[in-house]
């Protein structure tokens, strides 16, 4: 049990006008888990004074960029105003946290002032880093370059793909961990089914160049998605990682690893989707709460710090070996909000995150693989397989992709209603 000392702090906002605020729990990270989090704190209880740091004006539902960069949703429909999303209990600090201070239980915001904190909770989310494939950035958004990962570019995807009658498309998927791991291919597999919808896929040579060695990582549902690859005649490119690209000259050079070792191998493009290389935020990767990869070095059961107990974690920053996914933080949330909780009580840790993660993969436009599972790739299926079969592709599964889960993350996750997502039990 920890001995740090633990002392009653001002109010939220008796903080706005001190050089220096103080907070029982202070939030890195305005996005899904920092504000899933806040909600399920106050929840459980009420007087708890909150604090997030997040210097965004706005807050996107990520899993909604598949779908419109599938011509599905329309972008303005997954973007809100951070005003309206932030809860009203918090007191938002509309700054970038600077530094972390674990022993002296503070973090340093990058207009120089100094917040304290009780119990820390880091959750600011993951790096895409464009920058590390050479000529990328220079030729985004043209030239048939594109990115759902982007929200403004993912709308440049559905155009390339209501434009492109025949030619070559490349899909691609960096090294793990990435966010969403099976995004690359949802990007794929909604282009495939409108070409095939509109008559021309027969005209358009399709090829999936992946860094790694399997479809997807969990075995149980590549049969599945083997289906769809084999239906829309997709060439599979694995061991092949994207080094560079010529936008000009619409040309993609990619490392492949062979049985004779490195070679790089040029592929000419009409359409090319890139997903960057993905890493922690410096703030974490550069500080004494990194793993030895860099991300958040937390406890795999109760996300707890292994080192610093004040300090917890969730979210795509953890060194967790569980799928960045929104659905990921939506099983952390409670069981982080328990145990901090606890934590704050001298109470012992009981609540326990099993790895949930979930990973909708829309195979074509009404159906998709659910799919579900935690650590080691053991299977988690939320609803009972009589009523849908995760390892198939279900016109369920497209329902509660595209219609129940934006409506449970804005107006259930967001507000703490934690609907069967109940820690279990260390």
């Amino acid at each position: 049990m920890s001995t740090e000392f633990r002392s009653p702090f001002m109010s939220a906002n008796e903080s706005v006008a001190s050089p220096s605020g103080r907070h029982d729990v202070l939030i890195i990270g305005g996005g899904a888990g920092g504000i899933a989090l806040a909600a399920s704190l106050h929840k459980r209880r009420t007087e708890l004074d909150i604090a997030i740091i997040d210097p965004a004006d706005h807050h996107d539902y990520q899993p909604g960029q598949t779908m419109v960069g599938g011509g599905v949703f329309q972008a303005s429909q997954i973007r809100r105003p951070m005003r309206d999303v932030m809860p009203e209990f918090v007191h938002w600090y509309p700054q970038a946290a600077e530094a972390i201070d674990p022993e002296a239980r503070r973090v340093t915001l990058d207009d120089g002032r100094a917040l304290d904190y009780r119990a820390l909770v880091v959750a600011p989310g993951l790096v895409l880093d464009w920058g590390a494939i050479e000529g990328l950035e220079a030729t985004l958004g043209e030239n048939g370059v594109t990115s759902n990962y982007r929200y403004d570019l993912a709308p440049y995807t559905w155009s390339l793909v209501e434009s492109l009658s025949s030619g070559r498309a490349l899909f691609t998927q960096p090294p793990m961990p990435i966010k969403c791991a099976g995004a690359p291919q949802k990007a794929m597999y909604l282009a495939c089914d409108a070409w095939r919808r509109r008559g021309v896929l027969d005209n358009i040579d399709v090829s999936f160049h992946n860094a790694g060695g399997a479809l997807f990582g969990v075995a149980d549902y590549v049969p599945a998605l083997q289906e769809y690859v084999s239906r829309y005649g997709i060439d599979l490119c694995f061991q092949q990682t994207l080094k560079a690209v010529d936008g000009p000259s619409r040309k993609a050079v990619f490392r492949v690893q062979g049985e004779a070792g490195e070679e790089d191998v040029e592929v000419a493009f009409d359409m090319l989707h890139v997903v960057p290389p993905q890493r922690a935020p410096e703030l974490v990767s550069r500080s004494v709460l990194a793993n030895d990869a860099g991300w958040l070095d937390l406890d795999d059961s109760t996300l707890q710090h292994r080192h610093y107990p004040s300090v917890f974690g969730l979210g795509d920053v953890s060194g967790t070996a569980n799928a960045k996914t929104a659905a990921a933080v939506r099983k952390q949330a409670p069981v982080v909000a328990e145990n901090l909780l606890a934590w704050l009580d001298d109470r012992p840790l009981a609540a326990a995150y099993l790895g949930y993660g979930a990973c909708p993969l829309t195979v074509e436009r009404g159906r998709v693989v659910l799919a579900e599972f935690g650590y080691g790739g053991q299977l988690q299926p939320t609803l009972p397989t009589w009523l849908i079969e995760g390892t198939r592709a279900t016109r369920l599964g497209w329902t509660l992709k595209a219609h129940v889960m934006p409506r449970l993350y804005w107006d259930a996750m967001l507000k703490g209603r934690e609907w069967l997502v109940e820690p279990a039990s260390r």
